[in-house]
Parts: structure tokens; C-alpha cells; sequence
């Protein structure tokens, strides 16, 4: 669900249970699960004053973290020291509902290179929107980015300031991985001669991998990855099996969990857990599972609208192994996933009493899980059970 929308539960319900009742495309049941137990938190600010933060990426050797703002700042955050100014040399983007300033990752090199990759979206020289990915050199002083090279420029010009992915990961081979939205053109995340609604895969300076699923089909874009994923908001590597993992807003209801593999079709438009936002079917919809796409391992009647995910991978809290961290922007609140192998066998929520949206989840050199809220004044949270 786009982040831009709020509405409370009751009208949410009933319309979903209307759209239950008339439409095929919510037949299959929930995937069982059960509730995690409960634990509770602590919850410590370590930030105020942020303008809708939207990626945080840990320095390596205690150097603190880089934080994006989606109004198109990058800021140094160290702990015990005041938040930087923001670092120069980071492109102008343009800001419009979702679009701004996006994610943020260190290259695998990053101790040697100081690369540090941004998305994001920007105008071209038309004064045309894209959705963009780019490099530059951190500075020894963590101030100023430099020498920013754009590597990658979706074509064609966006539609509109909604669904625009923009979430980045590398994969084990060095190569980097960006979601794109399908920016309400839902038929194209179904064409391969379109990257709407794709997650792409280049190399770490904007080439197309030799192994790309569709580098040999003509007519198809070399750099598509997946397709058929709507507005995928996190992608995370899953630190037991090595899959690649994706969450995804639905429409009204139909949040997913996915695993992403090469060459694979993940269903939308034409196969989804939700309906239109006027309460009526998805057009394309023909079902909530269809043969030849990926059904999800775990999805949303109601969508939460889902965010940043980070798997739990640290030996300092045990309690928390096994577990998937999502975020939810809607119903402001943490999900707790009970992962086991490539099922996600319950489900716990906290922190639902601060009502704020949860925008980026990441697990800190520390053991403790960090989270960004997207507010005007949005925060810089460190959590960790009682």
C-alpha cells in the first residue's frame, strides 16, 4: 500500500470483506502461522529532527551510519555526537510523494573503496523524472561524497511520484540489486519489454551480469532480475538459507512476503491478495494463484503496508533468532516474522504504542535492531528486549 495513504481499520475492514466476498483473487486462506511470543522492549531515541528518513548503513569499525532523508539530504550519524550537516556531492532529486531520496548501501569493498551507492529519483535535463542509481567516493571525514557517478536511469520517464521501489542489495557475487516499482502501470510489471514492476540486476558499475535471466530473450529487458512485483519495499538476504527475500505492497490488502529467484514471475497485476482501492477487483486480477507465478510465503488480508526488513543474525539477544524484522508504515508498528527455512511459521507486532511509521529496519554491529520512523520529525530508534 503506498506509504501516502492512511485510513483507520474499520472502512479498511469492511471493505476488504466485501472484495472477500465477491472477488476470486482472495480465495486462498492466510498461510497458517501462530503468534510469536510476545517480549517486551526497550526502546532508546538516539535521533530526533530527521526529515522523513528513509535507509540507514552501518560504517564499518564503530564509524557510525549513514542515514538518507527522502527530501534529498545524507547525513553522518555517530553516537554520542551531534547529527552531521548534510554531505555534499549527493545529487539533487526530486521530491514528490514517494520520490526523493531513497536507499543507501556500502559497496562489499566499501574498507578499501569508500563507495557508498545511492537510489533516488531525479529530473533529467527535459526536466523529466526517473528512478536512478549512482556511486560516489566517501570522504575520509564521512562530509562529503565524491566524484557521484550515475550508473543506471529507468527508461522511460515516470508517470507519477507512487510506486517506485527503490530498495537496494548486493548479492553474494558483487553484483547490485534495485527494486522498481510498477508506478500504477500495473499491465507492464507483466511485459518484459518494460522495467516497471521489476527488481533489475547490474553490475557494480551499471553493467548487465552475463547470467541475467533475460539477457538472450529478444525483446526483454537484459536487466530484469524478477517481474511481476508491484512496489517491493525491502530486499534482504535470508543469513541461513542465502535467499533472496522481498517485501512488497499490495493495493488495498495483499501485503507480501516473497522469496526472489532469477527468471521468476511474481504474479502481479494478474495474480494478488488485494483489490483496487475503491473497493472493486484489480482489472487484470484472474486469482490469487496462478500456474507459472510465485505464489508468496507470507502475505496480509490487510495490509499493513509493509517496509524495511532485516533478519536477526546476532548472537547477542537469542531470543531474537530466527526471527524477520518488517516495518509497517500504516499500522506504525514492528513485525516480528518466526522464520524457519523458507517458511514463515508466526507473527508478533510491538512498538504499536508510538503510532509511528516504520520506514527502515537494519540489525547494528551492536546486536541491538535500529529503526527509522518516516515522520517530519522522524527518528532514530535502538531497540532490545527486557
Amino acid at each position: 500500500m503506498p506509504s501516502s495513504l492512511k485510513q483507520s481499520k474499520s472502512p479498511w475492514q469492511l471493505l476488504l470483506l466485501a472484495g472477500a466476498l465477491a472477488i476470486p483473487t482472495l480465495a486462498i486462506a492466510q498461510p497458517a502461522s501462530k503468534p510469536v511470543p510476545k517480549v517486551a522492549v526497550n526502546v532508546h531515541t538516539e535521533l530526533t529532527g530527521l526529515n522523513h528518513p528513509w535507509s540507514l548503513a552501518f560504517l564499518p569499525d564503530n564509524q557510525g551510519a549513514l542515514i538518507t532523508e527522502r527530501s534529498g539530504n545524507l547525513r553522518l550519524w555517530q553516537p554520542g555526537k551531534p547529527l552531521s550537516a548534510a554531505i555534499t556531492g549527493v545529487p539533487a532529486v526530486w521530491l514528490e510523494a514517494q520520490a526523493g531520496l531513497w536507499d543507501v548501501r556500502l559497496a562489499p569493498d566499501f574498507a578499501k573503496s569508500r563507495r557508498v551507492y545511492l537510489s533516488f529519483a531525479a529530473k533529467d535535463d527535459k526536466g523529466e523524472p526517473h528512478a536512478e542509481l549512482g556511486y560516489g567516493t566517501l570522504s575520509a571525514d564521512g562530509l562529503h561524497l565524491e566524484n557521484f557517478k550515475t550508473i543506471f536511469v529507468e527508461q522511460p520517464a515516470l508517470e507519477s511520484g507512487v510506486n517506485l521501489g527503490g530498495r537496494l542489495v548486493f548479492d553474494p557475487n558483487g553484483n547490485i540489486l534495485m527494486s522498481l516499482g510498477d508506478n500504477n502501470q500495473r499491465i507492464q510489471a507483466q511485459q518484459l519489454d518494460s522495467l516497471r514492476g521489476k527488481v533489475i540486476r547490474l553490475t557494480p558499475e551499471g553493467g548487465i551480469p552475463a547470467d541475467n535471466p533475460f539477457v538472450k530473450l529478444k525483446g526483454a529487458r537484459p536487466e530484469i532480475f524478477t517481474y511481476g512485483n508491484r512496489n517491493p519495499q525491502a530486499l534482504a538476504y535470508n543469513p541461513w538459507t542465502k535467499d533472496l527475500w522481498e517485501t512488497e505492497h499490495g493495493p488495498r490488502g495483499g501485503d507480501e512476503v516473497n522469496i526472489l529467484a532469477a527468471g521468476k514471475n511474481y504474479g502481479w497485476p494478474v495474480a494478488t491478495f488485494g483489490i483496487d482501492y475503491s473497493g472493486m477487483p484489480i482489472p487484470e486480477a484472474k486469482g490469487s494463484h496462478l500456474p507459472g507465478m510465485e505464489d508468496p510465503v507470507y502475505y496480509w488480508r490487510i495490509s499493513p503496508a509493509v517496509s524495511g526488513m532485516a533478519f536477526y543474525n546476532s548472537s547477542k539477544f537469542p531470543q531474537w533468532q530466527n526471527s524477520l524484522f518488517v516495518g509497517a508504515l500504516k499500522e506504525t508498528t514492528l513485525i516480528q516474522l518466526d522464520v524457519k527455512d523458507k517458511k514463515v511459521m508466526g507473527e508478533n507486532r510491538m512498538l504499536e504504542g508510538l503510532g509511528l511509521r516504520i520506514r527502515e529496519v537494519q540489525v547494528g554491529p551492536d546486536g541491538y535492531l535500529y529503526v527509522l520512523t518516516d515522520e517530519s520529525n522522524g527518528k532514530l530508534l535502538k531497540i532490545s528486549p527486557k
